[in-house]
């Protein structure tokens, strides 16, 4: 029972392929009740037969419907139809076109057409057996073959070529713009690799150098406590520097976007480095910890790492305020100083606000936002708001691009398609109408030979 039930729905499939959507069930139903019912409509008129008439046009719409899965057979009981019952040239001519669209093997249209143009004369003689109008019956047949059968498989043949040239001319545009972008992406690639390597032999060697002079200066006898550990710390930085542009060198050597040295865990370290040089920095946390991407902890360690810099540089000996809030959606870093002790001894250096400007972009590249300004008393704040999983991306995306330019070219359907579709579309139509035209023409004038 069940391999029968399994059988039905596989002849089922076959014989009714889809896809199937609303539109196409309220298209296909439409056209075949108007099949059937021109098909019954002269079996009602003449013989007076209710009967017969909607037998007729049951069986035309039956064909119609089982025409895109299995046009051959469609084909040849559309002719046999349209020899007895001549209400059912319609229905010849859509088997005919479904049969040239959907047929791609030469042998099986061989088969099908050549069956075709067989069975019609047999069919029509057979019906009216008279040995005087054999060759009217021939001649009215064969016209009806090439303008009812041969006429519309040539439209359906040229359709169903079209389309495949058509998306064939698409996979090939789309092959080409991936080969546009896997070429831009080795000419990004190289750059990235002369700029690690110009990065390298240019910082690296001034930092390599600054690294060895404070050792020898840290070991000079000579030097106070104080300013020893003053040359300790300079030199810790400029190993850390050096560290940190090995990293940066090998993201842009295999630009896989690995992030740089510095997270959310750093903080705090970063913290009791800036304790040791002697400014009063204060660290607290709120809210409850949260695991961050590896881009948010790297941009909420370079907004605290910025943000002491400055402090450095425009607030020396002022005390600073270093808070990490986790809110329920975002994590914020906040890093206030005060106004500076006065009076000032030391000159303000000149700043061209290039690290404020850099974080704003590292945090929008996360999805976040970082805004920097003064307080009421003087002092200086910066606050990001970072989410906790990065939203941005730093690379352009290329996989989107292409989409996007792919539909731009075919656009979604229902859209405006290209100017060389409607060209196409409007070659068809007019092919249809002449072949429409001709049918007609010659159809006439075998009923008036008969006649």
């Amino acid at each position: 029972m069940e391999a029968t039930a399994r059988a039905w729905r596989r002849l089922v499939r076959q014989a009714l392929p889809g896809p199937w959507n609303v539109r196409a069930y309220v298209s296909e139903i439409a056209a075949m009740l108007g099949i059937g019912a021109v098909a019954a409509w002269p079996e009602a008129a003449w013989t007076a037969g209710t009967a017969a008439a909607v037998g007729v046009g049951a069986l035309a719409a039956a064909l119609y419907v089982l025409r895109r899965g299995l046009p051959g057979a469609v084909l040849v009981a559309s002719a046999v139809s349209t020899a007895v019952w001549p209400g059912c040239a319609p229905l010849l001519m859509c088997a005919s076109w479904s049969a040239g669209r959907r047929l791609e093997r030469p042998r099986s249209l061989i088969v099908a057409f050549t069956t075709t143009l067989a069975f019609m004369p047999a069919v029509s003689w057979w019906n009216r057996p008279d040995p005087r109008a054999v060759d009217t019956v021939v001649l009215l047949d064969v016209t009806c073959f090439f303008t009812l059968v041969l006429l519309p498989a040539l439209v359906g043949r040229y359709q169903a070529q079209r389309r495949t040239l058509l998306v064939t001319l698409q996979e090939r545009h789309d092959q080409l713009l991936r080969e546009r972008i896997m070429v831009a992406r080795q000419a990004r690639l190289r750059e990235r690799h002369r700029i690690a390597q110009d990065m390298h032999d240019s910082l690296g060697h001034q930092l390599t150098l600054v690294a060895v002079q404070a050792g020898a200066l840290e070991m000079d006898r000579g030097l106070a406590e104080t300013h020893r550990a003053a040359v300790r710390l300079l030199r810790q930085a400029a190993v850390a520097a050096m560290g940190e542009l090995r990293q940066v060198v090998g993201v842009l050597h295999d630009g896989s976007g690995a992030e740089s040295s510095g997270g959310i865990g750093d903080v705090e370290r970063l913290v009791d480095s800036t304790r040791q040089v002697g400014t009063r920095v204060g660290f607290r946390r709120t809210g409850q910890e949260r695991s961050l991407s590896a881009a948010t902890g790297q941009a909420a360690y370079r907004v605290v790492q910025e943000a002491l810099t400055n402090a450095h540089k425009h607030a020396a000996g002022a005390a600073v305020e270093v808070a990490l809030h986790y809110e329920p959606d975002a994590l914020v870093v906040e890093v206030v100083n005060m106004p500076p002790p006065l009076p000032s001894a030391a000159a303000v250096p000149v700043s061209g606000s290039q690290g404020l400007a850099g974080l704003r972009e590292r945090a929008r590249l996360v999805g976040g936002m970082v805004r920097a300004r003064p307080t009421e008393d003087g002092g200086f704040r910066v606050a990001g708001v970072l989410p906790y999983e990065a939203t941005g991306s730093a690379e352009p995306d290329d996989d989107a691009w292409l989409n996007g330019v792919s539909s731009a070219n075919l656009g979604p359907p229902g859209s405006a398609r290209p100017l060389s579709y409607t060209r196409h579309r409007a070659y068809g139509w007019t092919l249809a109408v002449m072949v429409g035209a001709t049918a007609a023409a010659l159809t006439a004038m075998g009923l008036f030979l008969v006649l």
